[in-house]
């Protein structure tokens, strides 16, 4: 009875005090994560799962690092995923997202401090890495009302009081996104207010080995979850009751089930749907001998983004010359580009040259040729030469323990289909490594 009653107190009763990723054990806990499914289709892929203690350390080096050698005393943090960066810490993030309640300081000795909703400290527990825990940085005025500038006041004080204790003098800050009250009490405080993208952005960049891991793991968990959702859409578009909404409600159940978190888009179509690109998953119900077409953009296991796309041929005929002479031109499209990814490779070289085009795809390309990504799109941007920005990357090159995306949409001007693919790589000591495993479409590759 005893024995019953302890295995049911553990997330998974087969082992021991700390699951495979170094976390507690406990059916309780407060602290979200990995489901048991996928801790089991891990092991059986032979994936190891990371240690996130010291990922959440490395992480916090990389931004302390940051700032010390930027001579700037902290770095004040709203955005959800950059709270998320620095203290692996969740609390509703899509609200989070457009209600700014949560914030966070990080001092360039290393003390961090959590502003957390005053009903629910105990989120913040599990990370020792936070030091503080305080709760006064909600300012938006669906809440506070009139009192909104008075309470970024109060807000902006108690950070006076964090910096003043932890790096004396220097009131040179860096802060993400924040709201119009705050940004005015903090200079009224007398702080010079830096951009803090720069410093989140640049540190995000460079995974850590447990980043990687990480990542690992949630890439599997995700092409775990799109073969279940191609396999409902195999076998149920040809009954003609099936929807773009019912099949992308697959991938949204499946990611869920694994412990990841949302899906940042709706970015699935089908038929005359998918051209242009860009339009989102709808009632529309898919007809058989149809393509469907998607980018999962979703933020998975660990809250890491797995952002890679793939287009279907549904049905039991033969799909157009066109569709597969545009697949094979997609697929070259982005070998190319992977090829041309090792360290020291440079953003502007990168978006000036390469696979180019044909004429009838030019004009409904992708918007980029790649983007970086982490918890979500990150720094840095990589455009087509038509789009290139000169100075937005001047000097910057691709570094090893880098993550990119890379795209490509070929959807012919006026035409009634697209072909939307994009793998996701790590920059490695020696090139690059593509990370996707998922197939593309036999038969539009015309096998």
């Amino acid at each position: 009875m005893n024995t019953h009653h302890r295995d049911n107190r553990k997330i998974d009763p087969s082992l021991g005090a700390t699951l495979a990723d170094g976390t507690p054990n406990d059916n309780d806990r407060v602290e979200i994560g990995p489901t048991q499914l996928a801790f089991a289709e891990w092991a059986g892929a032979g994936l190891t799962a990371p240690n996130l203690q010291s990922m959440r350390a490395f992480r916090h080096k990389r931004i302390v690092d940051q700032l010390v050698s930027r001579d700037i005393g902290g770095l004040l943090m709203f955005d959800p995923l950059n709270i998320r960066y620095a203290t692996d810490t969740t609390n509703m993030q899509l609200w989070n997202s457009h209600n700014p309640f949560r914030a966070c300081l990080l001092c360039a000795d290393g003390h961090m401090v959590m502003w957390e909703y005053k009903n629910a400290p105990f989120l913040v527990n599990f990370n020792p890495l936070v030091r503080e825990l305080r709760s006064g940085a909600a300012f938006f005025y669906n809440t506070n009302g009139e009192n909104t500038a008075k309470d970024a006041a109060s807000f902006a004080g108690q950070v006076d009081e964090v910096m003043r204790a932890h790096v004396g003098t220097n009131k040179r800050i860096a802060v993400d996104k924040i709201m119009v009250h705050g940004l005015r009490a903090l200079e009224r405080g007398g702080f010079d207010v830096l951009e803090g993208e720069v410093l989140t952005e640049r540190a995000r960049a460079i995974k850590g080995p447990d980043d990687i891991l990480a990542m690992r793991c949630a890439q599997h968990a995700c092409e775990t979850s799109i073969a279940a959702m191609e396999r409902f859409t195999r076998e149920n578009v040809p009954k003609g009751t099936v929807s773009e909404d019912d099949v992308w409600s697959v991938l949204h159940a499946e990611n869920i089930r694994r412990g990841g978190e949302w899906i940042e888009t709706r970015l699935l179509a089908s038929g005359p749907r998918t051209n242009p690109w860009f339009q989102e998953c709808g009632p529309r119900i898919i007809q058989n001998n149809e393509i469907v077409a998607f980018d999962t953009d979703l933020i998975g296991a660990y809250g890491f983004c797995i952002d890679i796309s793939r287009t279907w041929w549904v049905g039991d005929q033969r799909p157009t010359n066109a569709m597969i002479s545009a697949m094979h031109h997609a697929r070259d499209h982005i070998a190319d580009h992977i090829s041309r990814l090792r360290p020291g490779a440079s953003i502007d070289d990168l978006s000036l040259n390469g696979h180019v085009l044909a004429p009838e795809y030019q004009k409904q390309k992708y918007s980029c040729k790649m983007h970086g990504v982490g918890l979500c799109d990150e720094w840095p941007y990589i455009t087509y030469p038509d789009n290139h920005m000169p100075g937005a990357f001047a000097g910057v090159t691709l570094e090893p323990g880098m993550t990119l995306c890379v795209e490509a949409l070929v959807s012919p001007e006026g035409g009634d289909f697209s072909i939307k693919i994009e793998d996701q790589v790590l920059i490695t000591e020696e090139g690059c490594e593509n990370l996707t495993r998922y197939p593309f479409d036999a038969a539009l590759m015309g096998n």
